[in-house]
């Protein structure tokens, strides 16, 4: 097995820096380098987002819940799904119109503040390595089970090769790097889960309380509310994957890769088509492997799945497919995640440009790599809720009050992001040190979400003088059609413009 496992993972790996590698000579300037030369087609676009979005919590972890707390994680995927939903009727085209790149340009254009942008850079930062460690450790996971061999080496082969796709050409190699890989995962996970659909035999029915014959775990949360079947606890990670999609850094920048309004939307919507046909693997694999894998780890359950079902060689060719595929997934999502987040602090500390931007994705890497070393393993999904609850806590209500209500000010969106995540962090750290209220330690976001909303309201209010003097024209810009507002009001510091 150990053989199998090992070249499909050097495959994945090798074909991803390959492809990427032959993007570099079309990313001339900064801003190409950056957002993809803002060209990519819708359907290639959506294809690059579903693939990041399908992290290892997507391929690995939602599947082990479902196989062991049951059905109501079934309603995991609809959450994330619902996402786009919210981004496409509320975010998409305003925020494409404003002409900035990134949240922290968002931030620093749309409240006339560099000190918010740096603020707002911080909680980039950490939304970011929360959804990097997460695939670093699910890659130690993959290669520990497996093979044998230490956790590091699968946490060094995704770091570097998605260091190599992101320094070699930016955006533009990670996203050919993801859409490619996303039909490879799709081809792999349906393919392998079909087989061993095939080879259990009798279809798999269901009883009359909706769950599968056997003993399922009993329920209690995780960290961030992973794995609590109370319906209180469901709603509350959906509440916090719908709302928190919006603000995740390696998303929202892929609404600046379209060439304009019209096209970013069709790729939010060809990305929900996308994820669809993608929403199938979790419950298939979850039912599989509560019959057929007891006693296992959540994050274990879909790797040992051919192997128990099928012995010999076919088992072993199965094993070394899943490998390959997930080992897709964890560079997919690390490369996106890695240039939005080293995009945004390269602009933030230093004038940014292509060396500057090398250096920070460097960094940021080079950081993700050292938490994932000092935190424990087997905490994929719950690292990425805990990412989808501090977004929906913080980017959520800026963006939703920057694109929709002119009297937001500075002052109210760094309120805003210190309650909201204040008590995200407060919560989960009071769960963490076995402090137990219920549904509100283990699942932040109902609570943090609206209190957040709540203070950039109110402190916006009793701080009017804060407004911007053009904020009128911002506005137009933002929702009038592009033909009739005029050349961005903004451009990033990074093609060194300012405001006109």
């Amino acid at each position: 097995m150990t053989v199998a496992v090992l070249t499909g993972i050097a495959f994945v790996l090798v074909l991803g820096v390959m492809v990427g590698a032959a993007r570099p000579r079309r990313s001339r300037g900064a801003s190409d380098f950056y957002v993809a030369a803002r060209a990519v087609p819708p359907w290639w676009n959506g294809a690059a987002i579903t693939s990041e979005f399908t992290s290892a919590a997507a391929c690995l972890g939602t599947a082990g819940l479902i196989a062991t707390h049951g059905s109501p994680m079934l309603w995991y995927p609809a959450g994330a799904a619902a996402g786009f939903v919210v981004i496409l009727a509320l975010v998409v085209a305003p925020l494409r119109r404003s002409g900035t790149y990134t949240l922290p340009d968002f931030a620093e254009w749309r409240l006339r503040s560099a000190r918010l942008r740096r603020f707002t850079t911080c909680f980039v930062l950490v939304v970011g390595q929360a959804f990097l460690v997460a695939q670093l450790h699910a890659a130690g996971v993959v290669v520990r089970l497996l093979t044998g061999l230490p956790p590091w080496l699968g946490w060094a082969g995704v770091a570097g090769a998605a260091l190599a796709v992101a320094l070699a050409g930016g955006l533009g190699s990670v996203t050919s790097v993801q859409a490619a890989q996303f039909w490879l995962k799709l081809a792999v996970f349906v393919g392998v889960g079909a087989v061993c659909w095939w080879a259990a035999g009798a279809p798999l029915v269901p009883g009359p309380d909706g769950r599968f014959a056997g003993a399922y775990r009993a329920g209690g949360a995780g960290l961030a509310g992973v794995g609590d079947p109370s319906l209180p606890g469901v709603l509350s990670v959906l509440v916090a994957c719908a709302l928190g999609t919006m603000g995740l850094p390696h998303v929202i920048v892929r609404v600046y890769t379209s060439r304009d309004g019209p096209g970013a939307r069709r790729s939010i919507v060809a990305t929900q088509a996308l994820l669809a046909l993608f929403c199938v693997v979790p419950p298939l694999y979850g039912v599989l492997g509560h019959v057929h894998v007891r006693g296992a780890a959540a994050d274990e359950i879909v790797l040992l799945l051919p192997a128990r079902m099928l012995s010999g060689a076919v088992g072993e060719v199965l094993t070394g497919l899943l490998a390959a595929g997930a080992f897709a997934a964890f560079l997919a999502t690390s490369g996106g995640v890695l240039v939005a987040v080293g995009g945004a602090v390269s602009a933030c500390v230093s004038r940014a440009g292509v060396r500057s931007f090398r250096t920070a994705v460097a960094a940021v890497m080079l950081a993700a790599l050292a938490l994932t070393a000092l935190s424990s393993p087997g905490v994929s999904v719950a690292l990425v809720l805990l990412g989808f609850s501090l977004s929906a806590a913080t980017f959520c209500p800026m963006l939703v009050l920057g694109i929709w209500w002119p009297r937001l000010t500075d002052v109210g969106v760094a309120a805003g992001f210190v309650t909201g995540g204040g008590v995200t962090a407060a919560l989960v750290a009071a769960e963490q040190a076995g402090v137990k209220m219920g549904t509100l330690t283990s699942c932040p976001a109902p609570v943090a979400v609206p209190l957040s909303f709540a203070a950039m309201v109110v402190t916006s209010l009793v701080t009017p003088g804060r407004v911007p003097q053009v904020v009128g024209r911002m506005m137009a810009r933002m929702h009038l059609p592009e033909h009739l507002a005029g050349p961005p009001a903004y451009r990033s510091s990074r093609d060194d413009d300012r405001w006109s």
